[in-house]
């Protein structure tokens, strides 16, 4: 390559440099034409870097709509049907048969409110995801479990700040964590401090309901005023189990808590990971094998536990006080042992310490320990020779009969027809997701 030309009138400087022109200029038009040249070159200079660098929100934006493709004939129908297939693999990955778990749960909530939490890696922030997916998080718990309470804590600042009490009600719980300004992230977070919070929040519980910690934590250090492993086992004697969903990355002290006390731990790789673990801490835990005394059944014994069944007041009853907020109302429950009126069931009475609920919430809990069986993909139509019905056993839709193509082996079948292995009648895919999502129930069998 040839030599560029020097002039002796030029010199060689840095593009950032203001310094163009040193030659013959009239010293009148030197200043004004050394003003030109520069701001020509600051806005040159700006394009070029808006054009190598977007904006924030740009720079790592999700095309979602990327992730559904098309078949051949321009049909979303393999892309849903493909989403369905991962839904049944999950659910057949579940335990089928009958497990002994906790129906009637106690958790405590651990938000991270470290400065941490403002990190834009999760859209918008960690923070506003942490906040959202916790809320729907309560939303689902509450549902599955409508037996148990939740009770809220934040880590900021070095100590551990009691957000919400312990509470059966989800209105009480998402109020808490609906108001923003009051859980603005600050400082650094303290394990130890909201452990030890949460832990003196549950020692008066009985022995028949978990301890649960829940901690969403996005910060790479924990500022504690002692040791943290002396509250690790504080919480295995007291039977507490901890589980971590970590934003950042894993940590031996978060590991060693959920390794020690039988919890779940998780790093979420995005937002949709994040979504998952979390939802997967929605079913009750199954009970640990504790080991007895010598001659004696591995399992523990079944303990009996009282409770009472209220009496609903109508809206057009006297006012009278409640016992728990002491407020003048008239609908309320009545407690069939003293007769004490309580606000929202399910709970513990004030006055005589029996636990009031209803048969809609105990019926609820009860599918958790008799799960239905996952239904069986359907690959042949005709088998031992015998006609296929025409229609779902459950909502009487007619069965297409085109095959579709997606592979049975996926977890699909390829006529739309999946079997309870029980009651052997036919349900379409919408019924198979309805009958294990939501009734738990088959509608065939009665189970």
């Amino acid at each position: 390559m040839a030599p560029r030309n020097r002039d002796d009138n030029f010199m060689d400087v840095d593009s950032d440099s203001d310094i163009s022109l040193l030659g013959d200029v009239d010293h009148r038009g030197k200043g004004k034409a050394k003003g030109k040249v520069a701001d020509k070159r600051k806005k040159d200079k700006g394009k070029a870097k808006a054009k190598e660098q977007a904006y924030t929100w740009e720079a790592s934006y999700t095309r979602s709509w990327d992730t559904v493709q098309e078949d051949e004939a321009g049909s979303l129908q393999g892309a849903v049907e493909d989403l369905m297939a991962r839904g049944r693999r999950r659910r057949l990955l579940a335990p089928a048969a009958a497990i002994r778990r906790t129906i009637i749960r106690h958790l405590v909530l651990l938000l991270d409110l470290s400065a941490a939490m403002m990190d834009r890696d999760m859209r918008p922030t960690r923070f506003d995801l942490m906040l959202q997916y916790a809320r729907e998080f309560v939303i689902e718990w509450f549902d599955q479990n409508p037996l148990g309470q939740i009770g809220v804590v934040g880590m900021r600042a070095g100590i551990g700040e009691r957000i919400g009490e312990m509470s059966g009600n989800p209105q009480d719980v998402l109020k808490c964590l609906s108001d923003r300004t009051r859980l603005e992230p600050t400082g650094e977070p303290s394990l130890q401090n909201a452990i030890e919070m949460a832990r003196s929040s549950m020692s008066h519980l009985p022995t028949h309901s978990s301890r649960e910690i829940l901690i969403i934590f996005g910060s790479l250090t924990t500022c504690d005023p002692g040791n943290i492993h002396d509250t690790l086992d504080a919480c295995v004697k007291n039977k507490i189990r901890i589980s971590v969903v970590a934003l950042a990355a894993e940590m031996k002290i978060t590991r060693d808590l959920c390794d020690k006390t039988g919890g779940q731990f998780g790093v979420a790789m995005n937002e949709g990971h994040f979504k998952d673990i979390l939802f997967e801490l929605v079913p009750p835990p199954a009970q640990r094998v504790v080991a007895r005394a010598a001659g004696s059944g591995a399992n523990p014994a079944a303990d009996l536990m009282m409770m009472g069944f209220p009496t609903r007041l109508p809206d057009s009853s006297p006012p009278s006080l409640c016992a728990c907020h002491s407020d003048m109302k008239s609908e309320g429950f009545l407690c069939p042992r003293c007769m004490a009126k309580v606000c929202d069931v399910p709970t513990d009475c004030d006055i005589c310490g029996l636990m009031i609920v209803s048969s809609p919430h105990l019926a609820r809990s009860y599918h958790h320990l008799f799960p239905v069986k996952p239904y069986e993909a359907v690959t042949a139509l005709r088998e031992g020779g015998s006609e296929p019905v025409a229609a779902c056993h459950a909502c009487a839709r007619i069965f297409s009969t085109s095959v579709s193509t997606a592979a049975a082996s996926e977890g699909i079948s390829s006529w739309g027809r999946y079997r309870c292995p029980d009651c052997r009648n036919d349900f379409c895919a919408d019924c198979d997701v309805f009958v294990h999502d939501v009734i738990h129930c088959c509608p065939g069998c009665g189970k």
